[in-house]
């Protein structure tokens, strides 16, 4: 896999062969979590985009130290503990292990660090000390803000002018602001809040600060990428940008920047309010994880999704096509390989996974049809390679046919092949398509190959 990589960089406004700092250790940061309750959906989708990044990014390069995460002191968490009673700690530990095993069934790898907010409140603190002996910040009434004016490339990355960026971003208006646009970087806790001693008073870092000092503490002054949603373009991304900048004297955060698109639930914007809200710990009562991602993966990453029952469906069918073909070399020798090179340039080209996956299936397409055992190892070892390389086809053919059926549903239908193979043996091929049709009937799909009988759902 020795081709270039593209990438389309927010702040360009463009696509950009992707150039590390150091071609031996690329380093990516990636927004996490606030962990206050389940992930839904649209959190899941920079997951997976990013999943595919760091994968890509494993497959050319030596070292790759991917940073995501989790924001565990935010007003959401503390609005959730006064509703519930639960403790604070109790609620971020709760839903941040609820938060590994969603994405963990959706084939997300786990990042290379996970730092949390909380272990990071000295970092936070030394970057706004200095902002403030720099002059890009101010305390004021047991606030800290940073001073937007002071920073004149403010704006550069949402490319919105100020007074649109403070229309758009529904500010507080504060009497301790020098400026409408300025944001927080410390505020003052009470005695029943989580707070931290600090030279401004008791407080704890607002929300823009601790990715900032979490980037640097990890991966750096600057970085190679920064990626999230696109609901993060502004403000947050805008104000890391700001304080980073402004704090190490003119050095970027990162060198590319990129954000996946919006997500829609069939055709509206989700929300309680209108009954569309979907966790994906409820969807993986319903659905396999697998199905999950590929649903993502069916659109491009910076193209806005419309999750639909149907798309979900199509994944699904989609992943039964392609198990199909890999059970049907599944007797083929292991072989080491890489994806074939149509397949690695289509997600090397700013992550298209809508033209690798048409790779993916004329890959597929060879397969069912291949007899040399030469070719059979090939494309045994190539779908696999690509399937990896999107986490994808990761599994066992068999296990995923049958996975739906418990063990006493899998004895009979395995009972009944069993008959209708000593039915076709003793040439009786009244009772072999009796038991055929009654095994449709159950929604099972029979296929004769090799000398042998497989079975799988029926793609519905």
């Amino acid at each position: 896999m020795s081709a270039g990589l593209t990438f389309y960089n927010t702040l360009a406004r463009a696509k950009q062969p992707f150039e590390p700092l150091d071609p031996k250790h690329v380093r990516m940061y990636v927004c996490g979590p606030t962990v206050y309750d389940f992930a839904h959906i649209g959190n899941a989708r920079p997951v997976i985009v990013f999943d595919v990044l760091f994968r890509l990014l494993q497959a050319r390069y030596p070292r790759v130290t991917y940073a995501r995460n989790i924001t565990d002191v935010d007003d959401k968490i503390m609005d959730a503990a006064k509703a519930s009673g639960e403790p604070i700690d109790a609620i971020t530990r709760r839903t941040t292990d609820a938060y590994h095993a969603d994405m963990a069934a959706v084939g997300a790898l786990p990042p290379t660090i996970e730092p949390r907010a909380t272990a990071h409140i000295a970092e936070m603190v030394r970057m706004i000390e200095r902002l403030i002996a720099k002059g890009f910040a101010y305390a004021a009434d047991g606030h800290v803000l940073f001073n937007v004016p002071q920073f004149k490339d403010y704006g550069r990355l949402s490319g919105r002018n100020r007074d649109e960026m403070i229309a758009g971003a529904r500010v507080e208006v504060a009497p301790y602001k020098h400026d409408p646009a300025d944001f927080v970087l410390w505020k003052p806790s009470t005695s029943e809040q989580p707070g931290w001693e600090s030279p401004w008073g008791r407080g704890r870092p607002g929300w823009h600060i601790e990715c900032s000092a979490m980037g640097e503490r990890h991966l750096g002054v600057t970085f190679d990428i920064h990626g999230g949603g696109q609901d993060l373009v502004f403000p947050h991304h805008e104000n890391e940008i700001a304080q980073s900048i402004c704090a190490h004297d003119g050095a970027p955060l990162a060198g590319y920047w990129l954000h996946n698109g919006w997500l829609m639930v069939e055709g509206e914007k989700m929300s309680k309010s209108l009954g569309n809200f979907i966790t994906v710990r409820d969807l993986l009562q319903k659905e396999r994880g697998e199905a999950i991602r590929l649903a993502m993966l069916m659109t491009h990453y910076r193209q806005p999704i419309d999750w639909t029952a149907a798309g979900l469906a199509h994944a699904r069918q989609t992943l039964d096509r392609l198990y199909q073909a890999l059970r049907q070399v599944g007797d083929a020798a292991d072989e080491p390989a890489e994806p074939p090179a149509a397949f690695a340039a289509a997600v090397g080209d700013d992550l298209n996974t809508p033209r690798a996956l048409t790779e993916l299936h004329a890959l597929a397409g060879e397969a069912k049809k291949a007899t040399a055992p030469a070719d059979r190892r090939r494309l045994k070892a190539e779908l696999k390679a690509a399937g990896g390389l999107l986490g994808l086809l990761g599994g066992d053919p068999e296990a995923w046919f049958k996975g739906e059926a418990d063990d006493g549903e899998a004895a009979v239908i395995e009972r009944l092949i069993a008959e209708r193979t000593a039915a076709r043996q003793r040439r009786d091929f009244t009772a072999a398509d009796r038991i055929r049709d009654e095994l449709k009937r159950r929604g099972i799909a029979i296929e004769d190959a090799a000398g042998r009988t497989t079975w799988r759902r029926t793609v519905s």
